[in-house]
This record gives C-alpha cells, structure tokens and sequence, in this order.
C-alpha cells in the first residue's frame, strides 16, 4: 500500500461506515450551530451535446431473478435497455419508483418512504417503460451497476436510463442482505471485505448468466443480446468498492466507473496496480460521509492507478447527490437540503440541486462508456473537460 494510503487507511476505516450507517447521518436540516447561511443551490443547465441529453432511443426496463445454487444467493435483477420506437409514450410516461419492487410489504414501505421525502431530492419516477421490446435484434454493449450499502438495484435508474438511450444497457443486480429492505428490518450484513467478495461474487454471476446465449433466467426478449467484448462495471459508495474488486479480478470488464468512494483502501484488500483497464472515478467535494479523508484516499487512488483514468469533482456535491434515492431516509440525507460545509466547518452548504447532480453524473458516465465501449472517441474528449465551468473540475491520467 502506498505511504500516503497507509497514513490515511485507518481513519477512512471509520468514514466509510459512516458513509453506510444509518445511524451516522443527520437530516440535513438539522442544527448545526454554524453562523454563515447557506447560499442557494447551485444549479447546474444540462448542456446540449449528446452525452448531456437522453439518446436516441426510448428505455425500457425488466425485472428478473437469478439463482447461484452455488453460493446459496438469488438475485433480483433490473436491465434497462434501449426499447422499440413503439415504446416511447409508455417510457415517457415512467414507471412509479415503488413499481420497481414486487408487491407486498417491501412496496408498501417504500412507498410509505417516498411520501414522505423531498421531492426536490428524490426521483420517484422513472422515464422508462416495463416490459416492452428492446430496440433492434444484434449484440448490445452492457455495464452491471453495483448499488450503495442498504441501497436497491434502481438506486441510479437515471444514470442506467441515460446509457441505455445511448445504446448501452445496464444489468443491476440487488445484493440481497445489503439492500434498503434489509435495513428496515434490523438484518443488513456490516461492511467488511468478507461481504465486498459477496458482492463481487453477485456481478460475476451475472456476468456468468447474461453472456450465456441460452439463460433460462434471462428474460426471452432480452437473451442473447450481449456482447461478450463490450462489457463494463460501475457502482456507487460501497458499490464503487466492489467495482474495483471486480475489475481487480475478472478480465471481463473492459472499463469501470466508481462514483464516491475509492477502490484501495481499508477495510478492503483491493489493490489499485491490479487494475488493468480505463476506469474513472466521480468525487463530491463536500461528501461529509467519507470525509475529507476519503476524498483524499480517493484522490490518491487517482494518482497512483495504471492509467488511463478519469478524476471527476463536483462541486457543493454530497454523497448521495447523484442518486435517486437521495433524502430518501436519513442514512441517505447527505447531498439533500443543507449541510455544515465539510471543506470549512464555519459555513453552510446548500448541496448541489439533485437533478442536476443526476445529470452531470450520467452525462459524464454515459460519455465515457461510450467512449471505451462504443468507441466514440468524442466521449472520451467530452468526459475529459470541465464542461460546466466552475461547476465542477476533471483531471486525467492516461
């Protein structure tokens, strides 16, 4: 481990648990004692090029189950893909969040959640259709998303909507014992490395799953439809951990994408030299959950990865502004409403308007995919520039 990590590996031992407790975070209106009042919230114009708008083609999305006999798991899984032109009024009209969970008592609870949150924070509707038929008849490019601690698999739909107009489609397995649901009843697992190879056993399996051409598990329309040589990772918080476990040890993924949190760093046993393949990485400078602590250590992974890489830092941004289910509960609060300014504990901060954090995260996560799996080299140039000014800053390393 570098010096500069080994210096920094204990404290982030601890911000990381706080990053996933539900115990740790206040409601962001809580009282701070801070003096300064918070300026409004930045808001961020989504921009014209391609990577900053949807694409061509409408969503839709599929739930389906996969069973690893093996190691005693079954998976719910969510695919959004690009869907038949048919299909655009039933995506523009969305899918309710809650929909996105079977019926019963998980439903009603998150249901009964989504009342009573923000809507300025949450995004409690899709833009994408159930169950309709996916554009085209050849192979697709493919990313799976590993979602937060005591997260779901559609914690990042808008990111997963985002690639999927694009052409790109997303496989999000939830890691069953470490969802929301888990968490409301008393029984998610801790954050430790023995459960980070869990979860990096859940992507593998559905590697394993959607490259095989005859799948039973697979939803019809959608068997057959990947492309072995196309194939990326990217994941949120705990879910950035298990990214780079995954692209440490499956030659698979030809590209991975973290969004807040590093990769090599204690509690987990992840070496960042055994990553071989382009990956990128999204910060938030006022991401109180990890702390400046795993700002840096994330900063430092940048620094000494095999290039190529991407470092990505956006402003006022808090841990969850970039998800859907930001404000949702008080675990996932920080990046919703205000805060006490991490980067100078004096003042206030109004965390960066959640839509458009949503959508600098998936323009610059649809463009650098598209980039390494599509082969548009635009993308790369695009996700290489500061495209909304102050707004945010990007470093590269290549």
């Amino acid at each position: 481990m570098h010096r500069s990590l080994k210096l920094l590996a204990f404290a982030l031992s601890t911000t990381l648990s706080l990053a996933c407790s539900s115990k740790s975070a206040a409601p962001a209106s809580a009282d701070t004692g801070a003096d300064t009042a918070p300026a409004p919230a930045r808001v961020i114009p989504a921009g014209t090029t391609k990577y900053e708008q949807p694409g061509p083609a409408p969503v839709g999305h599929a739930m389906f189950t996969i069973t690893d006999a093996a190691r005693s798991r079954t998976l719910t899984v969510e695919a959004w893909y690009p869907a038949v032109e048919s299909a655009r009024a039933a995506a523009t009209a969305g899918t309710p969040m809650e929909e996105l969970v079977p019926a019963g008592a998980d439903r009603d609870a998150l249901k009964g959640l989504l009342a009573k949150a923000s809507p300025s924070c949450v995004r409690a509707r899709t833009s994408s259709a159930a169950d309709v038929d996916p554009a085209g008849s050849g192979k697709l490019p493919f990313v799976v998303f590993s979602h937060c601690h005591d997260c779901m698999r559609f914690s990042m739909f808008s990111i997963a909507e985002r690639l999927a107009s694009h052409g790109i489609v997303v496989i999000a397995p939830d890691h069953a014992g470490n969802t929301l649901f888990d968490s409301l009843r008393g029984t998610s697992v801790a954050i430790d490395d023995t459960f980070l190879e869990t979860r990096v056993g859940d992507v593998k399996k559905v590697l394993d799953v959607v490259l095989d051409d005859a799948s039973i598990e697979v939803p019809a329309k959608l068997k057959a439809r990947f492309d072995a040589s196309k194939v990326g990772v990217f994941g949120h918080s705990y879910g950035s951990a298990t990214t780079g476990r995954v692209l440490a040890e499956d030659p698979r993924p030809k590209a991975g994408f973290g969004i807040a949190a590093p990769w090599e760093t204690i509690p987990f046993k992840t070496k960042m030299a055994d990553v071989h393949v382009p990956a990128a990485f999204l910060l938030a400078t006022e991401d109180n959950s990890i702390s400046i602590i795993g700002n840096a250590v994330l900063r430092d992974n940048f620094q000494h990865s095999n290039p190529p890489l991407w470092l990505v830092e956006v402003a006022d941004a808090g841990h969850w502004s970039f998800s859907d289910i930001c404000g949702l509960t008080d675990a996932v609060m920080p990046g919703c409403g205000t805060a006490v300014r991490m980067t100078d504990t004096s003042e206030m901060v109004t965390y960066v308007d959640n839509a458009s954090a949503r959508g600098v995260a998936a323009s610059y996560v649809t463009a650098f995919f598209a980039g390494e799996l599509l082969g548009d080299a635009s993308g790369l140039a695009w996700a290489s520039a500061a495209n909304y000014g102050d707004a945010l800053t990007v470093q590269t390393r290549k």
